[in-house]
């Protein structure tokens, strides 16, 4: 199995000012530089993207795509050195610039060819368990969290759960919609054990046409859960697949902590 792995995005929420105190000098840099995935956690002090392909290695995807920024010379440098994986083939493609999700899939568009693949965030960690029920799949298809397990077991903050994108499934278990940012009102009506997305997708080639036609969104992006939408109008049908277990978010200073709490004693071997 195929990985395209999203690792373009500018930062922006890392380089926030604030939430500084416990990080080390080269966690404070790498916030600084809104460098998600080089962020030294855990044992080691490895990057945490060594710790997301350790375990795409473990769930079956042997061929990963590094979508990345056109300075992306320090994680180039990184993985084709000192990091370079021992259980995975890496490949890099580039989007020149950051316009969305959407356009960072159609980037990986020659690297997935007509196989299938998974496409995740650089700054999410997922149970492998979750990453291997995609792999077993026999088309596209997406992980469904409880909104109050995340909480539970992740430890994200009540108010960003609150923020992700709720998943409308119907009986056979297809994705019918994804409601992104959903207002309060319709967020007290799903309830405390909601269904909510991760950005994490199995996906073939025929979410390419959708990334290439959808708008640009109010927020000036190309978003994927759009094409997503788009997609499954025009015949596309999404397994949902109910998960468990934690995932870890690297997005913001304040979650350096945790993450490296949690990595704590953990090497990874990619």
């Amino acid at each position: 199995m195929k990985a395209l792995l999203l690792a373009r995005g500018l930062g922006r929420r890392m380089q926030s000012a604030g939430e500084q105190a416990g990080l080390t000098a080269a966690q404070q840099a790498a916030a600084a530089a809104g460098a998600k995935g080089m962020m030294p956690v855990g044992t080691g002090d490895r990057p945490f993207l060594d710790h997301v392909l350790n375990a795409l290695a473990d769930a079956g995807c042997l061929d990963v795509c590094l979508v990345v920024a056109p300075d992306h010379q320090a994680v180039h440098g990184y993985f084709s050195g000192a990091g370079r994986p021992a259980r995975l083939r890496l490949a890099f493609a580039v989007q020149p610039v950051a316009d969305g999700t959407a356009r960072a899939v159609l980037a990986g568009q020659a690297f997935a060819s007509e196989d299938p693949f998974l496409v995740l965030n650089a700054d999410n960690l997922y149970p492998v368990d979750v990453l291997r029920s995609l792999v077993a799949l026999d088309g596209p298809g997406l992980p469904a969290f409880d909104r109050e397990a995340l909480v539970r077991d992740s430890g994200f903050p009540v108010d960003r759960v609150a923020g992700f994108a709720l998943l409308q499934v119907d009986p056979a278990g297809a994705l019918q919609a994804i409601v992104e940012k959903p207002p309060a009102a319709q967020l007290a009506a799903a309830g405390p054990h909601a269904l909510v997305s991760m950005n994490l997708w199995r996906f073939d080639q025929r979410i390419f046409q959708a990334c290439a036609d959808v708008p640009v969104s109010a927020r000036g992006e190309y978003e994927l859960p759009q094409a997503v939408a788009m997609a499954i109008t025009t015949g596309t049908t999404f397994q949902v697949v109910r998960a468990r277990g934690a995932v870890l978010d690297l997005s913001r200073p304040g979650d350096i902590p945790l993450v490296t709490a949690r990595l704590a004693g953990l090497e990874p071997r990619p």
